[in-house]
């Protein structure tokens, strides 16, 4: 056996850094955390100074006792885990279980940490080690503790005031209510009518516009014309003043710099691959863990990124070096800035990895191990690459003009545009912007033009506007409010991202995230009783403490002793004080058609709907966005009684819309659809006998089955085109829509696997 034990989390980590050890080192993976805090109430004691119950982790049991069995063989333990909170409180964990196990007796033990898996790093922090900072543990377990004490006194009290099956997060808490609170926003937005005037004009036949910013000697705003009448007012009188001429009445020349982009931090990393790649958080920081711990390109496994759970956008002197080095020699020596690009970490407490997410080494080009990479991994590599790349680069140069002319007395047009005079670090990587409408200027290019010269004005446009309401919130622009309000931090916002919508607490619609009736009702039962801990600043302030914790200048019992005494005692209270119609029901001043009595707005199964406060006596229902008149007669289905049970038939509402369902539910559970099934024209494959229908599921997906169902019960979920197939002669192909492959002609029949790619008007 190694006379030196290393223990990394994961295989993959532990396959890259062993090539890098000699013989008498062996490598072992404890895949993650070995204890975790007892799952069941009691796990965190308050009144014995906060002491935590832990366990070992059920599943990771056999590879604790691997780890035990070998480190008894073993002479010194090196403790080579992630360089953060996580990592720190993972090697506590098992040097904790080897010293109860009797496996460290007069043995060395040593903590050494490296932020990227290449030969160079993992020899200096073998030859570097230190000890376990308890600072860094005991950050990590006041923030356990504090998930710990929100979760299970928080969720239990919304079981008994909503709904079984609910929890409440410390700090997705915050981000449900940051979701809500723009919803709001939204539907309490009024649009306004604007309209805007402009020229089309040309000079030596090249055609430009020039937007109207005076008229009559009035400076335009946003609201001066705001109806099409104005608007052709307007326009009639600028066209009679102008003659079908605008004369140029200045004319102003200016150079602007664009400086590169940092390099990326987590929160950068997944706002930039949301929006470039169309990644998830959670898909982006999946595949970053895997160029981390290492990828074959070829030579055995090497890590291609530095440590990808970081605040500080900080590059070691030796990257910086080997890339301006590489962008010298690529792009030429004119490309590289005389000082290095120094940038400063915006986050008040950067966490402990002090380097910013690159590549290991430049000469890893993107290109040119891309055999070795999956989609994904590729498509990530090749963006942070880029990324840090250009960050070293020289500014862009842009050449802006701006431009004034003249369409009679007081009416004054305005015409801007710009040229890449040097692309710079754009040649390589240029950022993205969120809800940003892009700088049209910037690809716009005017006409050469000197003051007096007279251009020929072709038509003046009325282009009518409306003002929008601020956009919801994305995956990147969630994250990016997230990081301004010090909300969580870098291994905290793809977890808060899935939580919500694992709860069902939001939706993603058009990748755009909306609160559902649930989250609502957990968002105002939380904003009205627990208001300091949905607060931004309080969180905000909250993680700031756990950071001071971690840099040794604040101790987490106190910590923790300040937080639980006021919020248990507001727990109790809300329990005791607080009913549960309370916080599902919101009464109307509308009567019941019924019988009169108050209508409210009640939380269903799935969604909110309005409701008689008389039920059960009066059953009185109707969904959230149906009128009265229509709700009073849509009610038993004339002349249609159940199959099953007799009973009268009924129009409901469901979570996918209307349907026809047995009045005598739950007894009877009849139900059908209102939509009728299309048919596609196309005969069954399997029967013959029968056409395919178009049908919707009962979870509102769209299928396509034999009319003859369930006699016949052949179906597909892509559209079939009578067209055979000429790989294995099947009487029908589908058309499959998929973002890898766009749109295709498919066999539908297995194990046949024939394609071919479909042009837009082939798929109409």
């Amino acid at each position: 056996m190694s006379k030196n034990l290393v223990i990394v989390e994961s295989p993959a980590k532990a396959k890259t850094i062993k090539k890098y050890l000699g013989a008498n080192f062996s490598v072992m993976a404890s895949y993650g955390h070995v204890r975790d805090l007892l799952p069941k109430e009691g796990a965190v004691d308050p009144a014995h100074k906060f002491k935590m119950h832990y366990v070992l982790i059920e599943k990771n049991a056999k590879y604790v006792t691997a780890i035990v069995t070998a480190m008894k063989k073993a002479d010194t333990l090196y403790l080579a885990t992630d360089p953060d909170r996580e990592g720190e409180a993972i090697s506590w964990h098992i040097k904790t279980i080897l010293e109860e196990k009797k496996a460290l007796k007069n043995k060395e033990t040593h903590r050494v940490v490296f932020n990227e898996i290449t030969h160079s790093a993992v020899k200096a922090a073998i030859e570097h080690p230190r000890q376990i900072s308890m600072d860094l543990v005991n950050a990590q377990q006041a923030r356990r503790a504090l998930d710990y004490l929100v979760g299970f006194n928080l969720s239990p009290l919304l079981w008994k005031k909503i709904r079984r099956g609910l929890s409440a997060g410390r700090v997705q808490s915050p981000a449900l209510r940051m979701i809500v609170e723009r919803e709001e926003e939204i539907e309490k937005f009024v649009s306004q009518e604007y309209w805007s005037i402009v020229a089309e004009a040309s000079a030596k036949k090249l055609p430009f516009n020039a937007k109207l910013t005076t008229y009559q000697n009035k400076k335009l705003e946003q609201f001066t014309i705001t109806t099409s009448e104005q608007a052709d007012d307007v326009k009639a009188q600028l066209a009679k003043a102008a003659h079908g001429q605008l004369k140029v009445i200045s004319v102003e020349k200016k150079q602007r710099k664009r400086n590169p982009a940092a390099p990326f931090t987590t929160s950068t990393l997944q706002q930039e691959a949301a929006r470039k790649l169309g990644f998830t958080a959670q898909r982006t920081m999946r595949t970053a863990q895997q160029l981390y711990e290492g990828i074959d390109i070829g030579s055995g496994a090497v890590g291609l990124i530095s440590y990808m759970r970081t605040d500080s956008v900080h590059l070691a002197d030796e990257a910086v070096e080997e890339i301006r080095r590489f962008i010298s020699s690529r792009y030429g020596k004119d490309q590289v800035p005389e000082e290095i690009r120094v940038y400063k970490t915006k986050a008040k407490n950067a966490q402990e990895a002090h380097e910013a997410i690159r590549p290991t080494s430049v000469l890893h080009l993107p290109e040119n191990i891309k055999d070795h990479l999956n989609a994904e991994q590729y498509k990530l590599y090749d963006l942070i690459w880029k990324r840090t790349v250009s960050c070293q680069m020289i500014h862009a140069t842009i050449d802006t003009v701006s431009v004034d002319l003249s369409g009679g007395e007081g009416n004054i047009y305005h015409a801007t545009g710009s040229v890449i005079k040097d692309p710079g670090f754009i040649q390589v990587y240029k950022e993205d912007d969120d809800d940003k409408k892009a700088d049209q200027d910037e690809d716009r290019i005017l006409p050469p033009l000197t003051e007096g010269d007279i251009v020929d004005l072709n038509d003046i446009k009325c282009n009518q506007h409306f003002t929008e309401p601020p956009p919801r919130y994305s995956e990147a622009t969630l994250i990016k409010t997230l990081e301004e309000y010090g909300i969580g931090r870098p291994s905290t916002y793809a977890a808060i991202i899935y939580t919500l919508q694992h709860r069902e607490y939001v939706s993603l619609d058009n990748k755009r995230f909306r609160p559902t009736d649930v989250g609502r009702i957990v968002n105002k039962f939380l904003t009205q009783h627990f208001t300091q801990y949905v607060d931004y600043d309080f969180t905000a302030k909250l993680e700031d403490e756990l950071d001071s914790v971690a840099c040794g200048e604040q101790e987490w019992i106190p910590l923790l002793a300040g937080f639980w005494k006021p919020f248990k005692n507001l727990v109790e209270d809300v329990a005791e004080t607080v009913k549960r119609s309370d916080v599902t029901q919101e009464t109307l001043e509308e009567a019941c058609p019924k019988c009169g009595k108050p209508l409210s707005i009640r939380l269903g199964r799935h969604s909110r709907f309005i409701g008689c406060t008389a039920y059960p006596e009066c059953d009185y229902t109707r969904s959230m966005d149906e009128d009265k008149e229509n709700a009073i007669t849509a009610d038993i289905v004339d002349g249609r009684s159940c199959p099953q049970c007799s009973g009268p038939l009924q129009l409901r509402n469901g979570r996918y819309g209307k349907f026809i369902g047995c009045s005598s539910y739950p007894n009877c559970k009849y139900i059908e659809s209102l939509q009728k099934p299309v048919d596609t024209g196309v005969d069954c494959p399997e029967c013959n006998q029968a056409k395919m229908l178009k049908r919707k599921s009962r979870m509102g997906k769209i299928f396509f089955s034999c009319a003859r169902y369930p006699d016949c019960k052949y179906a597909v979920w892509n559209e079939p085109v009578a067209q055979t197939c000429p790989t294995c002669s099947w009487p029908i192909l589908t058309i499959k829509i998929t973002k890898k492959h766009g749109t295709e002609l498919v066999c539908p029949h297995k194990p046949c696997t024939f394609s071919k790619p479909m042009d837009i008007k082939e798929a109409e």
